[in-house]
């Protein structure tokens, strides 16, 4: 199989990085001075085993790959630039006949729950991929790992349901490759309790770090609830802290990495790169959605929606927001 990874940030950047030292056949998809370097000088990965430049293939778009019947499609750009990147695949040729939205598999290895919604629109073979990889992107060409023993888990399912030789083929080359890679048939299941997870993250990048006991860590925890209880409501069955807890045991710890870059979360990192968006509106906009087709309020998350746009809008970095002026705000009158 070949991996074609469209967006090579912290997430895609790793996967595609260790792909390729497991001698797996990859092509990272990239665009402007990140694709620039990437060509220039390789992809600077730093993980605990030391810094080093990993010579990737690299295309900018779908018009520089002649898509193979054995290409495996890896979607790992942020959610709100899903629905484009999948516009401009699903209609590529293949190599033999046919499609990529008719032939080829795309795992959705992203944050969030509607990624494999808008692939199914477009692609016959869907596969979500729930991500526990704390990694860091924030400059052109360099992605930063520092976990171990593995540098993440991945875990693989089909959407909307089941497990097949695909799935299981992935996984046997992710798990040759750093990665925790369980297949499951029920992958939505983690996916839903990582994004309740990514609640947190969002707090992270208006407030800085989430730490015991502190406002920001209030601000997290009553998001979270407010997670909870619209999950409660729409009846959707979400795995439960034991089984997170059970998948990273042993398998994705911090560790030293001399030369990478150091961040705070995904969307953190947004705001840190001024990246002109945040995925906010897929996460904490994911249970506002959902509370206002189940009646159930969703202040919280409304005012970190609006917050967080605000943020973008205006340019600001990642911890401007102080949390104990955002409480407050949770309890005026609408």
């Amino acid at each position: 199989m070949r991996y074609i990874v469209i967006g090579a940030g912290a997430v895609g950047g790793s996967l595609g990085g260790r792909l390729h030292e497991s001698g797996r056949d990859v092509v990272l998809v990239a665009r402007g001075e990140h694709a620039a370097a990437l060509r220039a000088d390789g992809l600077r990965f730093s993980t605990p085993e030391g810094t080093r430049y990993v010579r990737v293939p690299v295309a900018g778009g779908p018009e520089d790959v002649e898509l193979r019947p054995d290409d495996v499609l890896v979607l790992a750009v942020k959610t709100q630039h899903t629905a484009d990147a999948l516009a401009r695949w699903a209609g590529r040729p293949v190599a033999g006949g046919g499609t990529a939205g008719e032939s080829l598999p795309v795992l959705c290895a992203q944050n969030g729950v509607e990624n494999e919604r808008l692939a199914l629109r477009l692609f016959r073979r869907v596969y979500g991929v729930c991500v526990v990889l704390p990694a860091v992107f924030l400059r052109p060409g360099a992605v930063t790992a520092a976990c171990g023993p593995y540098t993440g888990v991945l875990v693989i399912g089909r959407y909307p349901g089941g497990a097949d030789d695909t799935a299981r083929a992935v996984a046997a080359d992710l798990e040759d490759s750093v990665f925790r890679a369980p297949v499951v048939p029920d992958v939505m299941r983690f996916k839903y309790a990582k994004l309740l997870g990514n609640l947190t993250q969002t707090v992270e990048a208006l407030c800085g770090p989430v730490e015991a006991g502190s406002d920001a860590a209030e601000l997290a925890g009553r998001a979270r609830a407010e997670g909870l209880a619209v999950l409660k409501a729409a009846g959707i069955d979400v795995a439960d802290a034991a089984e997170l807890a059970a998948l990273r045991e042993g398998a994705v710890e911090p560790r030293d990495v001399p030369d990478g870059d150091r961040a705070l979360g995904s969307a953190w990192q947004s705001l840190a790169r001024g990246a002109g968006s945040v995925e906010a509106d897929y996460l904490n906009g994911e249970f506002v959605l959902l509370g206002r087709m189940h009646g159930v309020p969703t202040p919280v998350n409304e005012t970190l929606l609006r917050l967080t746009a605000a943020a973008v809008a205006q340019g600001r970095g990642p911890g401007a927001t102080a949390a104990a002026d955002v409480l407050p705000l949770l309890d005026a009158p609408v």
